[in-house]
């Protein structure tokens, strides 16, 4: 995030406060989607937003709330501008928005923990651990755990759910079925 003043750092939290629409448990800073925000003059505000994925329908949403909220403290003009680079990645999830994520029942992302090439798994994976195959070799990736129980001992039901970022799996353990917001 690029800031340049304290009433731009304020407005900044301000439209970051607005709750993600398809997780309203996040909100857009927790979830890592607000980028920066500029003043232009004392009251017009532009703010950069990007989305999780290209197409997320949740963009405009986002948009108009971010719109709204800035408006109600006193921007008589403001612009949401999406911005595709750097990229979103999961990784843009703060600590707090994973602990939200799992205290909702939903398994956050598993961090990569490395920049560069994201190696990719293409084959179907029912239980367990999957591997994928990157530059360095085989890479086992981190097991996605239960947020009810914390057993790793989970099997993916359907690579979909109830949004295109998460998919379906339940735990061996506890039986519960829940989401688990993919890696990205």
């Amino acid at each position: 995030m690029v800031t340049a003043t304290a009433l731009e750092a304020e407005l900044l939290e301000l439209a970051g406060s607005v709750p993600d629409p398809e997780l309203p448990v996040l909100t857009l800073h927790e979830l890592g989607v607000v980028r920066a925000l500029r003043l232009h003059g004392s009251d017009a505000a532009e703010v950069d937003l990007t989305p999780t994925y290209t197409g997320c329908p949740a963009i405009e949403t986002m948009s108009l709330d971010i719109e709204r909220v800035l408006r109600e403290h006193g921007l008589r003009e403001v612009s949401v501008r999406t911005v595709l680079t750097p990229a979103w990645s999961t990784d843009d999830i703060t600590p707090e928005g994973r602990r939200k994520l799992r205290e909702f029942g939903i398994a956050p992302p598993r961090t990569r923990g490395t920049s560069g090439p994201i190696p990719l798994a293409l084959g179907p994976t029912r239980t367990g651990a999957m591997e994928a195959t990157g530059a360095a070799g085989t890479v086992e990736a981190e097991p996605v755990h239960c947020p009810h129980c914390g057993s790793a001992d989970t099997e993916l039901l359907s690579r979909f759910s109830s949004t295109a970022c998460k998919a379906l799996r339940r735990c061996l353990s506890c039986r519960e079925p829940f989401d688990h917001f993919k890696e990205l």
